[in-house]
C-alpha cells in the first residue's frame, strides 16, 4: 500500500486548503484513514479520521467546526478540507490507513503512512 499525501501549501490566516491522500497498491474502502500532524519540535498527533464506510467520523477538539474529512472510495481517496486555518495548524500532515480494529485517533494503530505534506500558515 502507498499513500500519497497532496494539497499542501502557503496559506494567510483565515484561509482554507484542500488536502488529498491517494492510496494504491490496495482498496481501502474498508479500513479506517487519518490525518497527523506534526509541528517542529512536537509529537505527531491526531487531526481528524474516518471509518471505511465514511459513516463515523474523529476530530481533535481544536479542528472541530473548521476541519471536514471525507472520502471517496471509488478513487480510493481521502480528503481534509481545512477551512479557517490558524497559525497553530501549522505543520507537516500526514494520512495514514488502519486496517486493522481499535480507535482510529491512535497514531500507533495505524498500518501505513504517506509522506506528508507540508502546510504553512502566516499570520
Amino acid at each position: 500500500v502507498q499513500l500519497q499525501a497532496s494539497g499542501g501549501g502557503l496559506v494567510q490566516a483565515g484561509g482554507s486548503l484542500r488536502l488529498s491522500c491517494a492510496a494504491s497498491g490496495r482498496a481501502l474502502s474498508r479500513y479506517g484513514m487519518g490525518w497527523f500532524r506534526q509541528a517542529p519540535g512536537k509529537e505527531r498527533e491526531f487531526v481528524a479520521a474516518v471509518s471505511g464506510s465514511g459513516g463515523s467520523t474523529y476530530y481533535k477538539d481544536s479542528v472541530k467546526g473548521r476541519f471536514t474529512v471525507s472520502r471517496d472510495n471509488a478513487k480510493n481517496t481521502v480528503y481534509l478540507q481545512m477551512n479557517s486555518l490558524k497559525p497553530e495548524d501549522m505543520a507537516v500532515y500526514y494520512c495514514a490507513t488502519k486496517m486493522g480494529s481499535g480507535r482510529l485517533t491512535i497514531a500507533g494503530g495505524y498500518d501505513y503512512w504517506g509522506q506528508g505534506t507540508q502546510v504553512t500558515v502566516s499570520s
